[in-house]
């Protein structure tokens, strides 16, 4: 509305939303579009994963959990099925192993600009069907997906802090940890903890005013 650009925000997208372009461009909408709007323009998903790898909601999210060295951005075209569309484009890039969701996010946003705009200036874009195998599924982020448990090794907890930082945050007991690595000794050590209804501090910080 600042910028004088005209938009639609309909209660639901059913066949009553009207689709005033040739191709429309998807990016965490999470649920069905019905097929009589898929039939009215091209429809381009972006999802951060290199799919067929990590379909579904928490493509990030999944692969910092699975370890994985390895996440891109594909453009897809978006049909009935769940990220299963044939590809436009993709790009690999690495997972660093200090990145957080927030820095795989932020890389993904940059990678999916640029090749949306080289998958829009062409006028019939080109489509490559999916792998049939290799696919895996990103599950939401339930609950439990929250919860270190410390008898599991030390690298998966920290895994598990790095996919739920900077935006909701694995939990120990009462604490939300937000930063955290393998000490030398291979255990597993919080770095940057939040208690239940503080700020954020580091853990030596916390560990000193309990005392």
């Amino acid at each position: 509305m600042r910028l004088g650009i005209p938009f639609e925000q309909p209660a639901k997208l059913d066949s009553s939303v009207g689709v005033a372009a040739h191709t429309v461009v998807v990016c965490a909408y999470g649920l069905l579009i019905p097929s009589s709007l898929l039939e009215r323009a091209l429809w381009l998903n972006v999802h951060p994963s290199l799919l067929p790898r990590w379909r579904g909601a928490a493509p990030v999210e999944r692969a910092i959990m699975a370890g994985d060295e390895e996440t891109g951005v594909t453009i897809h075209r978006t049909v009935e099925a769940l990220d299963a569309g044939p590809i436009a484009a993709q790009r690999a890039f690495s997972i660093a192993p200090e990145d957080d969701a927030g820095a795989v996010y932020a890389h993904a946003a940059e990678v999916a600009a640029e090749l949306l705009r080289d998958v829009l200036d062409k006028d019939e874009p080109t489509f490559e069907p999916q792998a049939e195998d290799g696919a895996t599924y990103a599950e939401k982020i339930r609950p439990e997906d929250r919860q270190l448990d410390l008898a599991q090794p030390a690298q998966e907890l920290v895994n598990r802090v790095r996919a739920l930082s900077p935006h909701i945050g694995a939990r120990l007991g009462d604490l939300l940890v937000w930063q955290a690595r393998v000490q030398d000794d291979g255990s597993f050590e919080p770095l940057e903890v939040q208690p239940a209804g503080g700020r954020r501090m580091a853990y030596d910080a916390y560990l000193r005013g309990r005392r």
